[in-house]
């Protein structure tokens, strides 16, 4: 079955979210602090459930978030807890988390996340 890409196009507080089996393309990029965290969130969360039914062999997700409110991190953990998932079932995944090189904030919360769901994350600065 093939999966439907799911593009979600950005806003001032919304990031932009590409999740694209075919193309083996996962990114979310912007700023996140959307009005309705469930609203905007649930299908995402729901589209990387039926992803993790048949993955790919590799998955590559990058994160470039500006910035992210507290709501907003309980979500991002909650999609890479679904891709820690994938990690512990014996698929590849790499995750880049990038940030901007005066950001160390940002760079942290990578760190963090990927100490909290114990999946490798990579901390990158935007070019």
């Amino acid at each position: 079955m093939d999966m439907k890409p799911l593009i979600i196009e950005p806003t001032f507080d919304t990031p932009e979210i590409v999740l694209d089996k075919q193309k083996g393309h996962f990114s979310f990029s912007g700023r996140s602090m959307p009005e309705n965290p469930k609203e905007f969130f649930n299908p995402i969360i729901e589209w990387i459930d039926s992803y993790m039914k048949n993955p790919l062999n590799e998955t590559h997700v990058i994160f470039k978030l500006e910035y992210f409110n507290t709501v907003s991190s309980r979500r991002i953990m909650e999609i890479l807890e679904q891709f820690s998932e994938l990690l512990n079932s014996g698929n590849k995944i790499k995750i880049d988390w990038y940030y901007e090189e005066n950001d160390l904030d940002m760079k942290k919360a990578g760190e963090e996340f990927s100490i909290i769901v114990g999946i490798p994350i990579e901390t990158l600065i935007v070019n």
